[in-house]
């Protein structure tokens, strides 16, 4: 089973920039879309659908053109749940999950922490769907939660971290986090493959970032725990150029 989640930073922009030709030539069995920013009824799903991808679910935020996630895949899953039910995180459309007989998935968007407000904000978000979570896995055991933390956890995943140890994604407790998510039953299934540097997943439209490949790993598969022996394949996609992220991916054999 392969398995990309990409953050599309809008997913009509990102088709017109050929998205949908190179969704059919990366060919996953479930792509994770993040950042999609817009309504379903604005997505040509009928040249998704002709691409392959016949099953496709989208939960968007209630602002226009912003956030919001979506999940397409090859197959039907046998239940789809629309965000997590908490109110706040679901108002921003956040959350996506489909089951299968052998796993689930779930697409994230986790906040980014641009000023205090909304640093505070992604806080109690973290601390919130950590323990969402938590309770999720003791229903649903093999679970991959694709995304954008907007999180880079050790220094190997961003070019410059002594520039950016106060910075927002770098920060001391942001990394905690992530640890503290890791250590509590999931696989960084890209980190558990792959331990060479300059992998990253995110470059600022600034200063030339992304061809001088200073960039920055915030999106992640991560497995839980019971899924390890099924990892076969972790992969990112830095060619993939529809946005300012690149995808990234996971394969499952089971």
């Amino acid at each position: 089973m392969k398995i990309i989640s990409y953050n599309v930073n809008g997913i009509r922009a990102a088709i017109s920039k050929d998205f949908i030709t190179w969704l059919q030539q990366a060919n996953p069995d479930v792509i994770c879309l993040q950042e999609i920013k817009a309504m379903e009824e604005q997505v040509p799903k009928l040249e998704i659908e002709a691409a392959g991808y016949p099953y496709q679910y989208y939960f968007s935020a209630q602002k226009k053109g912003y956030s919001g996630v979506a999940i397409f895949s090859k197959t039907e899953p046998k239940n789809v749940v629309f965000g997590t039910g908490i109110d706040h995180m679901d108002y921003e459309g956040r959350n996506l999950r489909i089951d299968f007989d052998s796993v689930s998935v779930m697409s994230l968007y986790l906040p980014s922490g641009t000023n205090s407000e909304r640093l505070s904000y992604k806080f109690q978000y973290m601390d919130e769907f950590q323990e969402y979570i938590n309770d999720l896995k003791k229903s649903v055991s093999n679970l991959v939660i694709c995304g954008d933390y907007n999180i880079c956890h050790e220094e190997i995943d961003i070019h410059n971290p002594k520039q950016n140890k106060n910075t927002s994604g770098f920060l001391p407790i942001e990394r905690k986090w992530i640890d503290d998510f890791i250590n509590s039953g999931f696989i960084d299934s890209f980190r558990f493959l792959n331990k060479e540097p300059h992998n990253y997943s995110w470059w600022s439209y600034r200063a030339n970032s992304r061809n001088n490949n200073k960039g920055w790993r915030i999106d992640y598969c991560m497995a839980s725990e019971p899924l390890k022996e099924h990892i076969t394949r972790s992969f990112i996609l830095p060619e993939a150029k529809h946005s300012d992220h690149c995808p990234i991916g996971v394969e499952l054999k089971f």
